[in-house]
């Protein structure tokens, strides 16, 4: 399972982020996120906090923004939602320029927005950072239930064969003048999919049959355990803390009502 997430996702590089454990990114991830959806709906100024840390940890990074800012494609149906709730909430409306929006859908929309972002962000960091080799040990590391781990890894490294192979056709029926312009064409890309289906489940007997010759026994070994210090769980939970402290200072004080 050496093969990488490819890369549009993982970058190489020697950040503080890069070095720490991946079982500690991952947790710290989690429980970052989970803190930020769980502020309450009036905490602006908490939720743009952790939107400017969130910046801080991919900064950290050391990778490209322009990386970064392909990668957030992934937010769109967000934007969208976001953009449209204003406009169907129900309740009571205000002036938003030349058209009238729902209040609460107006707040509703922001909240959605800054949180996705948020966890998009992160989420991005944690991928830049973490290799698929790395985030398999994390997940064992973390017992998670060994077959969910298996189906993970092998799917993201058998992703990339997959698709070349879905290329190399795609390659062959244009060189026989073929052309995907009508409805027409539509049983031959049916059929092209039927044989890609096939092939990869033909591809995944061999695959299982040459583990089975190596020894396989159901479960992944485990070559190397991970370890963390104390000063890398305190550093990787940080962002988590904070969303923490910020949650609990709106529900004290009111901050951001």
């Amino acid at each position: 399972m050496g093969s990488q997430q490819g890369p549009h996702l993982h970058v190489e590089g020697d950040s503080l982020v890069h070095r720490l454990p991946a079982h500690t990114k991952l947790v710290g991830l989690l429980a970052f996120v989970l803190g930020v959806v769980a502020l309450p709906s009036s905490a602006h100024l908490a939720r743009l906090a952790m939107l400017a840390l969130a910046v801080l940890v991919v900064a950290a990074t050391r990778v490209p923004w322009r990386h970064v800012v392909r990668r957030m494609v992934v937010e769109v149906p967000f934007v969208v939602f976001a953009i449209v709730l204003p406009f169907v909430a129900t309740g009571p409306r205000r002036a938003l320029g030349p058209v009238t929006v729902s209040a609460s859908g107006l707040e509703a929309a922001l909240t959605l927005l800054v949180t996705a972002t948020v966890s998009v962000l992160t989420a991005i960091a944690f991928a830049v950072t973490t290799s698929t080799r790395d985030l398999v040990r994390a997940l064992q590391h973390l017992r998670v239930p060994d077959r969910l781990v298996q189906i993970l890894a092998f799917m993201v490294r058998y992703l990339g064969v997959v698709t070349a192979q879905s290329q190399r056709m795609k390659v062959a029926r244009e060189s026989r003048a073929f052309e995907a312009r009508t409805v027409r064409s539509w049983p031959v890309i049916a059929s092209s999919a039927g044989a890609l289906f096939v092939r990869s489940y033909e591809r995944g007997e061999r695959v299982h049959l040459a583990m089975m010759s190596r020894g396989y026994s159901g479960r992944l070994p485990v070559i190397e355990p991970l370890r963390a210090t104390a000063g890398q769980w305190t550093l990787a939970l940080t962002p988590a803390v904070c969303a923490v402290a910020a949650g609990a200072a709106v529900l004290v004080s009111g901050w951001g009502s």
